[in-house]
């Protein structure tokens, strides 16, 4: 009983030097001189696990504190919250995407100077992609009770990737992607970048990457069934003039599609975005790879335009690969450039 009595004292006490403010006397935390910082050993992880420090510089006599953060709570979750500072903590409070963290000396112990490790946070973010942490303000309040809150603006982004990435040539692209929503992994650890990409998986990006609207036209391919996942996002492409059949009734949208197929697909979104038909784009460039005479006839326009643009590279300085498959890193990576072309 006298345990639980000396714990509710104590929080009470906290509350309390949280909120008093003595208008009367002058702060001993001088506000011209005092600063705040906050770091992060690492802002990258494949575990999703991040800390940070929060750190104040020039202080004297501080008693007690009470930080709050801004926080995305549907990416990322508190896993602890601990100082080294004597005294007594407030676990971290959660509300509508802030963080209140706050803790306090006891009794007349006299208050911290100089530079002070105020608290370390760790973090867990939910699924991979970006996530922010903003240190938004701080309320400091000496051995006298007496308060000074500070607004600040300082912010450290994370960002989980998966762990399939860690050492990828496209890792960059790819979390770029995925924070644009237009790209998933294959689950929350894995991305699988050196997969093979089908026909109807390039199409469903580009539908994405393009926002393309549902149209009435009907489905021409006997082999996209109604109800199929890949349905809509064919039908899209196929009224938005991207995609063509590999006969007037088939799509086989399962098919593993080549690097020359997915370049012909990219110019066509290209055309559709900019209005500009691909029969208007002009080359200025002949194609040099040594492989040259393996691309298509049909095909061949719009692997010089896409290589002119930097939309598409070889898959060597030497040979372009028109009929290797495409990986899902490649598909990201141009659908990524595609984008950045348009903006």
């Amino acid at each position: 009983m006298g345990h639980m009595f000396t714990r509710k004292l104590i929080l009470t006490t906290l509350i309390c030097n949280l909120c008093l403010t003595a208008a009367s006397a002058a702060p001993a935390i001088a506000a011209d001189e005092i600063s705040f910082e906050m770091t992060a050993p690492v802002t990258e992880s494949d575990n999703g696990e991040f800390t940070v420090t929060l750190k104040g510089h020039d202080l004297r006599d501080l008693f007690a504190y009470e930080v709050n953060l801004g926080i995305d709570v549907s990416h990322v979750e508190v896993v602890k919250a601990t100082t080294a500072m004597n005294g007594f903590s407030v676990p971290p409070i959660l509300k509508n995407n802030e963080l209140t963290f706050a803790h306090t000396k006891v009794g007349k112990a006299s208050g911290e100077n100089g530079d002070v490790d105020l608290g370390t946070l760790t973090f867990k973010a939910k699924k991979p992609g970006t996530t922010t942490i903003n240190w938004t303000s701080i309320k400091v309040i000496d051995a006298n009770l007496v308060s000074k809150s500070f607004p600040l603006n300082s912010s450290i982004r994370f960002i989980k990737i998966f762990g399939d990435l860690a050492d990828h040539w496209a890792k960059s692209d790819i979390m770029l992607m995925v924070d644009k929503k237009v790209v998933e992994g294959m689950d929350d650890d894995h991305f699988a970048p050196d997969m093979n990409v089908t026909r109807a998986q390039f199409a469903t990006l580009l539908a994405k990457a393009l926002d393309l609207k549902e149209d009435t036209v009907k489905n021409p391919f006997a082999d996209v069934s109604p109800g199929a996942w890949f349905e809509s996002s064919v039908k899209k492409a196929y009224a938005a003039g991207l995609i063509n059949g590999v006969a007037d009734d088939a799509f086989k949208p399962e098919q593993p599609i080549t690097r020359e197929d997915m370049t012909a697909m990219l110019l066509r979104a290209k055309a559709h975005a900019t209005g500009i038909h691909m029969d208007d784009m002009t080359v200025n460039e002949s194609l040099t790879f040594s492989d040259e005479s393996a691309i298509n006839v049909w095909a061949k326009k719009a692997v010089a335009l896409a290589v002119e643009s930097g939309l598409m590279n070889g898959r060597t300085e030497l040979e372009f690969a028109p009929q290797e498959y495409a990986s899902r890193a490649e598909s990201v990576v141009v659908l990524k450039r595609l984008l950045a072309a348009l903006n």
